[in-house]
């Protein structure tokens, strides 16, 4: 009798070890792993110099015009990316009209911003410094705050050695886009797993990966960052409640093609537990009610309970290792750095 129980539990651990085996496979044929190490930009070469100095200007908030807020403000490193809030809170305590997408990982998107108005991250930086609703400066300002801190001059001709003017408003932007491309996060158990690592996820995370393969949501969140790498619709199927969606007409308000009406850049799911709320109007704070939403709106399907508790659990496993940033000491300000205007 003991040899048959022993002989049904090594029947079951390798049907098991297959099932897995089958899984990783299909897993692999749609994502990818997080690559270790820093991505290579297109037309920026990373350089040490230039991290360091990305960094600086990223959590400066004198590049504002309050002299309040920075990059990090929105985006913040220590918190998924992102800041917590369903729209963020800018100049004046104006509130933007969109949820901040987390910076993490952006450097794998496709392009930046929920309507991709911004094809690089270098062309992303530029745009929250001069919004009014955000940092609410020019590049005229950012420029005249820069020149006045003699280490801030240093460090650009530092970063930028062969370049006759190296303070400009563009190196600004090349800065923080070398600083953001550092912003990964590498070796989640979900990463593990598509490495061969069967053990990484348990039992109930595989199946919650199977139900998110077989229900279709790939379709919209695959490739290496699980979303990012292109434009859907929000609502292919069900249009979602008004008081989720807004008003917000998406990506029709860079082409004013009406195709693009409601059409929005997909997020990346890769540490989604860190980064509520969600959509672009920030409207819904649980990832369970997102993924139902996500079920009904996108798939025309009304997830289980258990369907959507299993997807959610193998979320959690997208969490990767957070980056280990050093906040770092900011150049001194002098007498001529502008003062802040906070109206």
């Amino acid at each position: 009798m003991k040899k048959l129980i022993l002989t049904g539990m090594l029947v079951l651990g390798m049907a098991a070890t297959c099932s897995a085996a089958n899984l990783m496979g299909d897993a692999a044929d749609i994502f990818r792993p997080v690559p270790y190490g820093i991505p290579e930009i297109a037309g920026n070469s990373v350089t040490y110099q230039k991290i360091e100095l990305g960094k600086a200007l990223y959590f400066d908030p004198r590049l504002s015009k309050s002299g309040l807020i920075s990059c990090n403000t929105c985006h913040n490193v220590g918190m998924g990316g992102d800041d917590f809030q369903e729209t963020s809170t800018g100049h004046g305590w104006q509130q933007g009209p969109r949820n901040s997408p987390t910076v993490l990982n952006a450097v794998f998107n496709l392009a930046q911003f929920w309507d991709g108005r911004a094809k690089d991250l270098k062309e992303q930086a530029k745009g929250p410094v001069q919004a009014s609703v955000e940092m609410n400066n020019t590049p005229e300002g950012v420029l005249k705050t820069i020149n006045s801190m003699p280490q801030y001059i240093e460090l650009f001709k530092q970063a930028f050695p062969d370049d006759k003017e190296p303070v400009s408003f563009d190196n600004m932007a090349a800065a923080i886009e070398v600083f953001e491309a550092t912003l990964t996060t590498p070796d989640s158990r979900f990463d593990k797993f598509l490495r061969g690592e069967a053990s990484a996820l348990s039992a109930a995370e595989q199946e919650g990966l199977k139900f998110f393969m077989e229900k279709g949501c790939v379709d919209c969140h695959g490739g290496m960052n699980m979303g990012g790498e292109d434009y859907f619709s929000f609502g292919v199927v069900e249009r979602p409640a008004t008081s989720v969606m807004g008003n917000d007409k998406g990506r029709f308000e860079v082409t004013k093609s009406t195709d693009d009406e409601y059409v929005f850049k997909s997020p990346s799911l890769r540490n989604i537990e860190l980064t509520a709320p969600y959509f672009h109007s920030g409207k819904v704070w649980s990832l369970k009610e997102a993924v139902q939403i996500m079920g009904s709106a996108q798939l025309g399907i009304s997830l289980t309970g258990s369907e959507v508790d299993a997807i959610y659990t193998f979320l959690l496993t997208t969490t990767g290792t957070q980056p280990n940033v050093v906040y770092p000491v900011l150049p001194a300000a002098t007498e001529t750095t502008p003062h802040p205007v906070l109206k």
